[in-house]
């Protein structure tokens, strides 16, 4: 008997597993056992609600009727199925395809099975009539059960055998308004509040939450998908869903949608999966010419703007090809497969320059952005700012496109109405909720000069940083401060504010480990510009940094790197006292850290003179260090401990003129006796 292929059932968010396609191989009496089993459980499950509801309950119904033949067989005492053992594996399979059906049906996009009705209800179809040509061939009467039993039988056998498509005259005039609304919504025209609410109400989805799982649902679907225009069209169910949610019903806020799956902005992201520019989770990891790795828009952004230098290390590029880091897509995919996470590719998001293809999806983003920002500019009480503020951080974390329209829309001037000390005292997650929707937002290459150009924004924002009334705010503000510096021009201009250079110490000398990196992450950025990396020296960055290197290591040793080789005599001298942590690091650090360390010991040695690779000597097994580090690092810390052993050597022989960069340093007689600790 031909089993049905799995690609008749649309795709699936909760996939069977691959036993459930395989005749099993039980004996009789197993065999007999796992069909009562398996009709019962379909028998227990309760009809779909809304859509194809008289589909699911016939099958269902049928799947009962199954389940008392097999209770009876399983009463006789001895039982050979021998004659009917093929017809009964066969049916176990159908029995697994149904359960499979009903249950994506339950799970999955409601939306997306209304637009898929006509052909989930044909699978249903074909399933019975599957079981039909199963049932036909079983012959009852050789089993000999109860006449009650038997009649039951051939009643199911006659209903599967006449059995038709039925479609649902409702379902396919409910599919008909919402693809009408979507066409409206594509002509710009504001789709109307009562049918909206009728639709929603008809689909059971009463609330946000709701909608917010039923995003969910629609986002994975969309992963599932192959074809580009089922994945357009998916693509405009979530942003119709998006509408309706803001419109329709009152906002989440943090909190009230906890038994919802996380997005990546809400997970404690592992640090090597984050975009050095974008801090969001990477979905296309690409290698750049200096062996840093970032997300491809990202970089690529960078580069269009005009940038020839690393963003992170600050060298110049010898070339600008970008290279994808396949194994680490790979391993962010299983991350977020784990934690269910909804991970996109570059391409998932059928987007071109991070333009939505689907005209109805861009603009029911915009008219829900727009309605946000008005109801945000009108709301009196900060719980209902509160709740507006939050859908609109959530919403900015969705794609680029959203982020363009809610600044189009003007939300950026009044949310820095709600950064200011005084909101944090009266409402701490409003404060919070700001200025992660102002982080979202600047994430996107425009929206980072409409911030710079706003005062009250920038402003607020570098007020949460030094007085945000919580360290989650305050975190976000030093994280926002990090996207804004991205932009060379913008880096220039904060790292000349006092206080943004206070803000960001004062929370990497006493914040939390969360908040704690984003100010390093901050702090590494704006160091890569001459005088913020004078002024970061003059504020103590070395001595903060120093303590850290046991704790954050890789952000340690890069901040270090950049300050030492930007911030002039007096970094170097500050690092002094840094030497023997850098070797250890250089020694048991992660490749990043390494690498990190040899070009800031490389930097100390050559401009810091003899007493410093002096320093450097008293490490033990400094040689063997170095060397290590030529065989096993990455291309550039090769380089630069090939390098720094050369400096070594030079210092030993007593040549301390030819590695200095044109500083005039006297070694002192204890520097001059430490030549003995190592033999060359």
């Amino acid at each position: 008997m031909a089993i049905i292929p799995p690609q008749v059932f649309p795709p699936r968010k909760r996939r069977p597993s691959a036993g459930a396609f395989i005749p099993p191989k039980f004996s009789d009496q197993r065999l007999l056992q796992s069909l009562f089993l398996l009709s019962q459980e379909i028998s227990s499950l309760k009809p779909l609600p809304f859509l194809l509801k008289r589909n699911s309950l016939s099958i269902i119904r049928k799947a009962k009727i199954l389940a008392i033949l097999f209770e009876e067989l399983l009463k006789k005492p001895i039982l050979v199925l021998s004659p009917t053992l093929l017809c009964f594996e066969e049916m176990y399979l159908v029995l697994q395809r149904i359960k499979t059906l009903l249950e994506d049906c339950v799970n999955g996009s409601k939306m997306w099975l209304l637009m898929q009705s006509d052909s989930v209800a044909n699978n249903f179809h074909e399933l019975t009539v599957e079981l039909a040509t199963l049932l036909d061939i079983f012959s009852v009467k050789e089993v000999e059960v109860s006449e009650d039993v038997e009649e039951l039988f051939l009643l199911l056998r006659k209903q599967c055998s006449q059995a038709k498509v039925f479609v649902d005259k409702r379902d396919s005039s409910l599919r008909l308004d919402v693809l009408t609304m979507l066409d409206r919504i594509q002509k710009e025209i504001v789709p109307d509040n009562s049918k909206l609410a009728e639709i929603f109400d008809f689909l059971g989805l009463p609330n946000s939450l709701s909608c917010k799982e039923e995003i969910e649902n629609l986002e994975d679907e969309v992963q599932n998908q192959k074809d580009e225009k089922a994945k357009s069209d998916m693509i405009a169910l979530i942003g119709l869903v998006r509408y309706a949610k803001c419109v329709l019903f009152e906002p989440l806020t943090p909190g009230s949608d906890s038994k919802t799956k996380k997005l990546a902005s809400d997970a404690n992201i592992p640090a090597d999966f984050r975009c050095p520019i974008s801090l969001d989770l990477m979905r296309d990891p690409v290698v750049m010419a200096t062996g840093q790795t970032y997300d491809r828009e990202s970089i690529a952004l960078w580069i269009e703007s005009g940038h020839n230098t690393c963003p992170k290390t600050g060298q110049a590029l010898v070339h600008t090809s970008l290279i994808p880091n396949q194994a680490l897509k790979n391993l962010i995919a299983m991350w977020c497969r784990e934690l269910k996470i909804p991970f996109e590719t570059a391409g998932d998001n059928n987007r071109t320059n991070g333009v939505i293809k689907n005209k109805a999806a861009l603009e029911a983003t915009k008219m829900t952005a727009s309605f946000l920002v008005n109801k945000m500019s009108a709301s009196q009480s900060m719980e209902a700012v509160n709740g507006v503020i939050y859908e609109l951080r959530t919403l900015a974390k969705s794609n680029s496109d959203s982020r363009a329209c809610i600044a189009e829309a003007g939300a950026i001037p009044v949310l820095a109405r709600y950064l200011g000390s005084d909101v944090g005292v009266g409402s701490l997650n409003l404060q919070v909720n700001a200025v992660t929707a102002m982080l979202n937002l600047s994430i996107l290459e425009a929206n980072k000069t409409k911030i710079m150009e706003n005062g009250k924004a920038l402003n607020g924002v570098i007020e949460v940083l030094r007085t945000g009334a919580t360290w989650e705010a305050k975190g976000n503000a030093a994280a926002t401060i990090f996207s804004l510096s991205c932009v060379h021009s913008h880096r220039k201009l904060l790292g000349r504010k006092t206080r943004v250079i206070k803000g960001l110490m004062d929370l990497a000398k006493s914040g939390p480990p969360g908040p704690k990196r984003d100010a390093l992450v901050a702090i590494l950025n704006l160091a890569g510009d001459r005088e913020a990396a004078r002024r970061l020296v003059e504020e103590g960055v070395v001595d903060v940094v120093k303590e850290m290197i046991n704790v954050l290591p890789v952000e340690a040793a890069a901040i270090l790197e950049m300050v030492v080789k930007r911030g002039g005599i007096m970094a170097v001298a500050a690092a002094h006292n840094t030497i023997k942590k850098l070797g250890t690091l250089m020694r048991e650090g992660s490749e990043t850290a390494r690498e990190s360390a040899v070009a800031t010991l490389v930097t100390i040695c050559r401009k810091g003179g003899a007493e410093m690779v002096a320093e450097l000597a008293t490490i033990t097994g400094i040689e063997r260090i170095i060397w290590e580090l030529m065989g096993s690092g990455t291309m550039r810390a090769r380089r630069k401990a090939s390098s720094l052993l050369r400096t070594v050597k030079r210092w030993a022989a007593g040549l301390d003129g030819d590695f200095l960069e044109g500083h005039s340093t006297v070694a002192t007689s204890s520097s001059s006796s430490s030549r003995v600790v190592i033999s060359v």
